[in-house]
């Protein structure tokens, strides 16, 4: 029995205004080809770089929720290799001094090893047709952190699961919008196979996937040809492969370089930058609460442990769900309840975000409020939550309605009767003592009173009018 060993190199597009090392506007996705260049970008004799503190300032917030460790001075080097999208036929980066070196990332009851996280500068794109290539430069020298992983990833599903920790995090820290959509966020994956307690096998690399889904899909493709390998009694071989969307298989791209191949060096336009401990520390107090410390802490409020770990590894909804807590209207888990249950199922059959609706947190907590002190009923409150979500006030909307609860004992008992006279099947089933049909009694009440009448109530008033005791 082979067991996988994994590891990630997960690119991260930083948001900021600028490239990496030039002053072309970064934000580049939609705009017509080659537009957001210049000659530094573009590898003209002469330009020199220029690093971006802003882009600098983000790799530290990363490495420091990280807890990695962080060298005195920032060092770039360039990496020499060919590529037609990449005018300078290097790519300035990082190589012996990264921005970050270890650290770990929490995954369940274990962590993962970081390896190293460093700055760099990202290529072109190239658009193939059939008998020629074009060229667009708007993404080349955009800043990217690469992150790598140690292998300590065990299956296709927890290297998904790692990437969606990945993305909540940089998403939290406001360093990245991470969308694999967009290209904001892709992945090269590494996998060998070995029999427990063995060496690590031979590794091979899947290159540029670009969906959580594709990264899975791909790992589980090579795991399985990686395993009829060795199953053959040969070896496996180091390569680079690509992935096929359409098939679901990997194939070869070429042997593996090995990091003589780049022929490092320090990029001699660019001196060290110091990183000083006051500005470090400046950084670290800036860090926000993060996506781990934020499980906890929804954990000790009372909401159950899976749905503190969607809420705190979901952004939108977390700064959302925090916003409510701070209006003390709505007890935690109700409203984790509302947000993971009703109000995603009501987006999910829109095609809408959180953020696309008008639904606000003191707009749910109120609404949440009103049914947990019983003044409405859950029917009520899921059929007001459509309108809620197009941000109408809900306690305006029972006002105006007259929607609270019916508890008046006297009205709801002639209810009872008029509705037992009208189901004699019923009654009689449920003084046989088939309680089942009970709810069918008091779903007649429930219709006969809009929804507004107290469950429990009729319950108890059915039983009664039946002799049920």
């Amino acid at each position: 029995m082979y067991e996988a060993a994994i590891g990630l190199e997960v690119h991260l597009h930083l948001k900021t205004r600028t490239k990496a090392f030039c002053g072309c506007q970064a934000d580049y996705f939609g705009a017509p080809p080659n537009t957001h260049t210049c000659p530094v970008c573009l590898g003209l004799p002469g330009a020199l770089p220029v690093p971006n503190k802003k882009a600098v300032e983000f790799g530290l917030r990363l490495a420091l929720a990280l807890g990695s460790r962080i060298p005195e001075k920032l060092v770039f080097h360039r990496k020499n290799y060919f590529y037609p999208d990449l005018p300078k036929n290097y790519q300035i980066s990082q190589y012996d001094l990264p921005l970050g070196q270890g650290g770990s990332l929490p995954l369940g009851e274990r962590t993962v090893r970081i390896k190293r996280l460093h700055l760099e500068e990202d290529a072109g794109k190239s658009l193939h047709l059939e008998d020629r290539t074009l060229l667009d430069l708007n993404r080349a020298g955009s800043p990217l952190i690469e992150l790598v992983t140690e292998p300590d990833l065990k299956s296709p599903e927890e290297a998904r699961l790692f990437l969606q920790r990945i993305q909540a995090l940089v998403q939290t820290l406001g360093i990245s919008e991470a969308s694999p959509e967009e290209g904001k966020m892709r992945a090269d994956v590494n996998v060998s196979l070995r029999r427990a307690g063995e060496p690590l096998g031979t590794k091979v690399e899947i290159k540029n996937l670009n969906s959580f889904k594709s990264v899975q899909r791909a790992l589980e493709y090579e795991i399985r040809r990686q395993t009829e390998i060795l199953r053959r009694g040969e070896r496996v071989k180091q390569a680079t492969m690509g992935f096929e969307e359409g098939s679901g298989k990997t194939y070869p791209l070429r042997t593996k370089e090995e990091e003589a191949d780049y022929r490092y060096f320090p990029e001699p336009d660019i001196p060290p930058v110091p990183i000083s401990r006051e500005w470090l520390e400046a950084i670290r107090q800036d860090l926000p609460e993060l996506p781990w410390e934020k499980e906890g802490r929804y954990r000790a409020l009372g909401i159950k442990a899976q749905d503190a770990e969607v809420l705190a590894y979901t952004p939108s909804l977390a700064r959302f769900l925090d916003q409510a807590l701070s209006l003390g209207q709505a007890s935690p888990q109700a409203l984790a309840n509302w947000l993971l249950a009703d109000v995603a199922g009501l987006l999910n059959e829109r095609g809408l975000t959180l953020e696309q609706t008008r639904l606000t947190p003191e707009g749910l907590a109120r609404l949440v409020a009103l049914f947990e002190r019983g003044e409405i009923t859950s029917r009520v409150a899921k059929e007001l939550l459509p309108e809620v979500l197009e941000g109408k006030d809900p306690e305006a909307l029972v006002r105006e309605r007259g929607l609270r609860v019916v508890a008046d004992e006297g009205a709801l008992r002639a209810v009872v009767t008029e509705v037992i006279a009208a189901m004699p099947e019923a009654a009689e089933s449920v003084r046989q003592g088939k309680l089942k049909a009970l709810d069918a009694l008091l779903g007649q009440v429930m219709r006969r009173t809009k929804g507004q009448a107290k469950p429990d109530l009729v319950r108890r008033l059915l039983l009664e009018a039946l002799g049920i005791g």
